[in-house]
């Protein structure tokens, strides 16, 4: 296993490169992003005031909200004719965040997103099975460009087509498998129905990522699978996977830490916490061209780790992430925020805004429930009504979210109503 130089430069060096690197970017925001140069202003800073990441403090918090308020490219530091790549997600009003990239941004991802394949063990000789989806998504392309980076054979088959997933599985050969953990234990589920046994598939390690999950969850994954498990991050705001993925020690996220500056703050005060404390986890892009970002706000819940890693890489580690600062949810590796749901029900014909949101096991899945009223003046018997109403919830869900859900219409006064703050999602995942 080849290590690039930087995964093990010794602390001194590693800073020494940050600093370099931020005294850089600093000064490429305030030329380039007025959005920068405003918040450097509110802040009585200049770059000149930036010498080394001693200095990250003095630097203001960018916020997900911050990437809404600039829709599309308010915050790119590059002409558009300089970007060759856009991905989006969506934010909690429904307004989609936008990230762009340039040629280097997309060479810098498939590099790091190489390193991570590196990491557990993955080679040229490899024939990766991509199951994270293609698209907006920065999943399966951000996952495709490592593969590639190593020279593996890749199987773009992206989502869904699940029992064909689990037949090509067998017939390629696959030996890496990227995708969510919950799809990965659907696919075992599928495999069995259709007689494939993962045990005698040549698969041997599986790369997850895009929602949570749990140690348990990886000694599960592992018994099914027959496979070493590892757990990867990423976030499209900051490039996409690959920003931190575990080694062959399965003991913490390697954070790309020559590209990526990272600090842990308390999520209320934002007082900035020591090595070891969990909080939430802030990143500053020091490579990134196209959309760089400083100090962004993941709302990530995790602890810091900087001791030195067996397996020879110097960079920081942080925890498997334990939950996030907000109340986002995400359901099968989409990020959905109770608001997004919110905004298309209140502009439903025929309901209240009185709802909940119920989640649930389908076997390995996730699966939501939109429980709503109906408006008194709609009545219960009016099928075709109801009918037509579900259906537009329903394919609002879908179109705008990205994920499949369950309409189910109430009579009026159907859901208990509280003097306090009303309970808008029961989960009932871990039942």
């Amino acid at each position: 296993m080849i290590l690039d130089t930087e995964e093990t430069l010794s602390r001194e060096e590693l800073e020494k490169l940050q600093s370099t690197r931020l005294q850089a970017l600093t000064k490429r925001v305030y030329d380039n992003v007025p959005f920068y140069k405003q918040k450097f202003s509110e802040h009585n800073i200049s770059p000149a005031d930036i010498s080394s990441i001693a200095d990250l403090s003095k630097l203001p918090f960018t916020l997900k909200q911050d990437l809404r308020d600039n829709y599309p490219f308010s915050l790119f530091a590059v002409p558009k004719k300089d970007v060759v790549r856009i991905h989006c997600s969506s934010g909690t009003t429904g307004q989609a965040t936008v990230v762009g990239y340039t040629k280097q941004d997309i060479a810098n991802w498939g590099r790091l997103m190489g390193r991570c394949f590196t990491a557990i063990g993955a080679s040229a000789d490899d024939v990766i099975h991509n199951a994270y989806g293609y698209g907006l998504f920065t999943g399966g392309l951000g996952v495709h460009y490592g593969a590639e980076e190593i020279s593996a054979t890749v199987v773009p088959m992206s989502g869904g087509s699940t029992e064909r997933q689990c037949t090509l599985l067998k017939d390629f050969g696959a030996t890496v498998l990227c995708a969510t953990p919950s799809y990965a234990l659907y696919l075992h589920e599928a495999a069995a129905k259709i007689d494939i046994d993962f045990s005698k598939l040549p698969l041997r390690v599986g790369i997850f990522g895009a929602e949570p999950w749990t140690e348990a969850m990886r000694e599960n994954l592992e018994k099914k699978l027959a496979i070493k498990a590892y757990d990867i991050y990423g976030l499209s705001e900051i490039m996409g996977p690959g920003v931190g993925c575990e080694c062959t020690e399965q003991k913490g996220l390697h954070i790309q830490e020559d590209h990526f500056l990272i600090e842990i703050i308390d999520p209320v005060t934002c007082e900035n916490l020591p090595d070891g404390e969990l909080g939430e986890l802030v990143i500053t892009t020091l490579t990134k061209e196209a959309i760089p970002l400083i100090r962004y706000r993941t709302k990530d819940l995790t602890r810091i780790n900087r001791t030195q890693c067996a397996c020879g890489r110097t960079t920081a580690r942080i925890d498997r992430l334990t939950g996030r600062s907000d109340d986002m949810l995400i359901i099968r590796g989409v990020n959905v925020f109770p608001s997004q749901i919110e905004e298309i029900l209140v502009n439903t014909e025929g309901t209240t805004p009185h709802y909940q949101l119920i989640l649930k096991k389908q076997g390995a899945l996730d699966t939501l429930e939109i429980r709503i009223e109906l408006a008194p003046t709609i009545a219960a018997d009016e099928i075709k009504h109801l009918q037509n109403i579900e259906r537009n919830i329903q394919k609002q869900i879908k179109e705008y979210l990205g994920v499949s859900a369950k309409c189910t219409l109430l009579e009026a006064n159907s859901i208990e109503r509280s003097t306090g703050k009303a309970t808008r999602v029961i989960d009932l995942r871990n039942e």
